[in-house]
């Protein structure tokens, strides 16, 4: 293993994927009425949806560099020559940071990608430079490959409310009222680790087939992967599978949750579709 893949936990790979491909996933944190979780442990994601329901506290925390270290560290020793590491939108979190301030520590290479992405825009890339690492990809090859793909991704997203995201940041409040007021269900995008508002419609049945549309213009003719995710909407989700799976019958569509630290923003009943286009390394 001379190249080292190693990603945060906002990438919400598909349960076994990180195993199986060789990740590295550092977690990051959910804090719930104080206290703290790792987003890796099994019932964080369904902590915050019961929080988020009972209006209790929810915030997230980075990485500290430490954690990083220690992942770094733990490369090292199962025989990595230098590492990749690839977190989520630093626009939206200070891990990208956590990671450039522990990777001065580590006496081998390491380089380190702010994705621009999050969920599986993250995800997909990352599996794709581990591919690239599996095949005796160099450093910088793995590093070019996780860029582009993370570039080339599409994530688009639906939420009941924008409330959640008014709360972290993400939204103005203004905006937040209004869609309240108007009660629509905002459809949103990621732009260069940005949240923007892309489209709204008035019910949730409309909302996943505006998504569906959504997902199949970004496809286009390429080969692509495509992750639907969700946060405790696992009917929604499905029914969006179908939907995919009837309009673009070559792409390869996979389902996953995500986790707490994206929940604590979108709130439940979240939708999301990533559209990955695949390329090359060589």
């Amino acid at each position: 293993m001379p190249v080292a893949v190693i990603t945060d936990s906002t990438a919400y790979l598909p349960s076994g994927w990180a195993a199986k491909y060789g990740i590295y996933v550092v977690p990051v944190q959910v804090v719930v009425a104080g206290q703290p979780y790792d987003e890796t442990e099994d019932q964080q994601a369904a902590r915050v949806v019961e929080a988020l329901e009972q209006w209790h506290p929810v915030t997230t925390s980075r990485p500290s560099p430490e954690r990083f270290f220690e992942c770094f560290r733990s490369a090292q020793e199962a025989g990595a020559t230098s590492i990749v590491v690839a977190t989520l939108s630093a626009a939206m979190s200070a891990t990208y940071e956590s990671a450039l301030l522990a990777a001065k520590e580590c006496t081998i290479p390491v380089h380190v990608i702010d994705s621009r992405s999050i969920a599986m825009g993250l995800g997909f890339a990352v599996i794709s430079g581990a591919e690239a690492a599996s095949l005796g990809a160099n450093e910088f090859d793995v590093t070019s490959i996780i860029e582009r793909r993370a570039e080339v991704s599409r994530v688009f997203f639906y939420v009941d409310t924008l409330e959640y995201l008014r709360r972290g940041g993400r939204v103005s409040s203004t905006r937040a009222v209004v869609g309240q007021a108007l009660q629509v269900k905002p459809l949103l995008q990621l732009v260069d680790g940005h949240v923007q508002q892309v489209d709204k419609v008035r019910t949730a049945s409309k909302a996943l087939a505006r998504l569906a549309d959504l997902a199949v213009e970004a496809a286009g003719d390429a080969e692509v992967d495509i992750a639907v995710q969700h946060l405790a909407a696992p009917e929604r989700a499905q029914q969006l599978v179908d939907i995919l799976q009837e309009r673009l019958p070559a792409a390869t569509i996979v389902q996953c949750p995500v986790g707490g630290v994206v929940g604590a923003h979108v709130g439940p009943g979240m939708v999301a579709v990533v559209v990955a286009p695949k390329v090359d390394w060589l």
